[in-house]
């Protein structure tokens, strides 16, 4: 198993030392572990969450640097991803996992504490709230979300927690290019812009995926984002 992992992170210019291969297998076992009494995750065959979660949370690296990046907050991150592997695989990196599922945020603290990550944390909420509190609000070099909700809808969730100068990237799959015009006018009254549009196929897969990438130019208005629920059900447009 240990070979297939290196294989594919090599396919992404990732090398892996044994610490950061232990981590990844111990973090596979607790994922199939827990999945059986909450659902983490629809997949659970070891190549499968190698391809689908471990080397599409790092992909990124093949179109942005991270040496320049100092911290990262992932939000809605659900089972980890991308920010547990980006962690393992750039251990100096600081990282937030930010989720609104209590249980959710039970196990990524049993995973940090059984693979010894560090200056790791997790927060419980809605992003809308957090992204307020001026601990958390405009303070990350790069903002990552896996989450399922629309560019716009993202946009507010996220922008705001990313510092001027600073990078927010959606990871999305299918045919995003109505979603990405619907979300223009969010992205700008947000403070961002659309930089680039990366689409790509994961390593030796048939599975289709896109980088949106923003950069913050100005500071997020004080309005936004709205209160809970807002942002889903009324998107900026």
């Amino acid at each position: 198993m240990y070979n297939l992992l290196e294989k594919k992170m090599r396919g992404i210019h990732i090398e892996l030392d044994d610490r950061q291969i232990q981590q990844f297998h111990r973090f596979y076992e607790l994922l199939v572990e827990w999945n059986k009494v909450m659902n983490l995750t629809s997949i659970t065959e070891y190549e499968e969450i190698v391809d689908k979660h471990f080397v599409d949370s790092l992909s990124i690296v093949e179109n942005f640097n991270l040496d320049s990046v100092s911290k990262i907050i992932d939000v809605g991150t659900g089972a980890g991803f991308p920010g547990i592997p980006l962690k393992i695989a750039f251990p100096d990196i600081e990282m937030v996992l930010l989720d609104s599922l209590n249980k959710r945020i039970r196990f990524l603290n049993h995973v940090i504490e059984e693979l010894g990550l560090k200056d790791i944390h997790t927060i419980h909420g809605r992003a809308e709230d957090y992204a307020r509190q001026k601990e958390y609000r405009e303070q990350f070099d790069l903002c990552v979300s896996r989450a399922v909700a629309n560019l716009a809808t993202l946009s507010e969730y996220c922008i705001p927690y990313v510092k001027r100068g600073g990078i927010f990237i959606s990871y999305k799959s299918g045919n995003i290019d109505e979603e990405i015009l619907e979300s223009e006018k969010a992205v700008q009254v947000l403070g961002g812009r659309i930089e680039d549009v990366i689409k790509f196929q994961l390593p030796e897969t048939d599975i289709g995926r896109s980088f949106v990438k923003i950069i913050k130019i100005k500071n997020t208005s004080g309005k936004y984002p709205r209160k809970s629920g807002t942002p889903a059900k009324e998107p900026i447009r």
